[in-house]
């Protein structure tokens, strides 16, 4: 099983390996750098090399590089739209280098415009910086439907990808606290969103899962993550879609050998769960 969390990348790839290797991890996401602007270390800064090489001596692969949040590709206003395609194409070159095959990407929100407008916008701005050379998957994320963001179904996600000319470039990453939150069974009837999956969108696409409880009922569209099956007196609240849920889906053929990350929430600045729900999930 290839499972792990977000890690910091203050202290380059060999800090993140590091760092999840000490969560008993198979494998990991960082961001490289922080998702909130555009400041980056430079490139040959980050100890590649040293990071790929604990790596190997220690059973992790198929990271995960997760693009920023200012990245949206649906905005209206042209300074925006500009900066999302400039910067995910340093985001590309970045997990390029930094040796992934996945880069996550939240489609982006159509603020004052309407969700046609958003699709067509984000399928202009993946045609800028794609090309036959890409080498990795930008990985669309199935989103919550939290104010105007895209992604909230498959079939939005589908006509995104069908307007991109190098579509074989484009993954799906499968959020599970996102897609309970705009509305899927993923409790009762993983099997049944999964064939839905794969009639809308094709299973070929699914190349990461995001594995978070959520602290919402199914169809709050609110994404708010939480534990794995967080009881009473976790203090970031309780998990509404249950330990049970997760580990069946984690132990699904669907998943097997594509990357699951935890983005679960710290219970404190210094205190996380990534142990403890790592080994709930392998089942030890």
């Amino acid at each position: 099983m290839k499972i792990g969390s977000h890690v910091s990348i203050k202290n380059g790839l060999i800090g993140a390996a590091m760092e999840s290797f000490s969560y008993g991890a198979t494998s990991f996401m960082i961001y490289t750098g922080a998702p909130q602007n555009t400041r980056r270390s430079p490139i040959e800064t980050m100890k590649i090399m040293e990071g790929h090489a604990f790596m190997k001596e220690h059973n992790l692969s198929d990271f995960v590089i997760h693009a920023p949040y200012i990245i949206n590709l649906a905005s209206y206003k042209p300074e925006i739209f500009n900066l999302a395609t400039e910067f995910l194409k340093i985001e590309l070159d970045r997990t390029t280098a930094l040796g992934s095959n996945y880069l996550v990407l939240h489609p982006g929100a159509f603020t004052d415009m309407d969700v046609e407008y958003g699709i067509n916008k984000i399928a202009e701005g993946l045609n800028m910086v794609l090309d036959k050379d890409t080498k990795p998957f930008i990985c669309l994320e199935t989103m919550a439907g939290k104010g105007t963001e895209i992604g909230r179904n498959f079939e939005e996600l589908t006509r995104i990808i069908e307007l991109v000319e190098h579509k074989e470039k484009l993954g799906i990453c499968f959020d599970t606290c996102h897609t309970h939150d705009s509305g899927y069974d993923i409790i009762h009837d993983f099997d049944g969103v999964i064939k839905e999956f794969d009639d809308v969108i094709g299973l070929d696409r699914l190349k990461v899962f995001h594995i978070n409880g959520s602290l919402n009922i199914r169809g709050a569209r609110k994404d708010r993550h939480a534990n794995i099956g967080a009881r009473e007196g976790n203090p970031k609240g309780i998990d509404q879609i249950g330990a049970e849920a997760l580990k069946y889906i984690v132990h699904h053929e669907v998943t097997k050998d594509r990357p699951l990350i935890l983005e679960t929430p710290w219970l404190d600045k210094k205190t996380n769960l990534y142990t403890e729900e790592i080994a709930f999930l392998r089942g030890e």
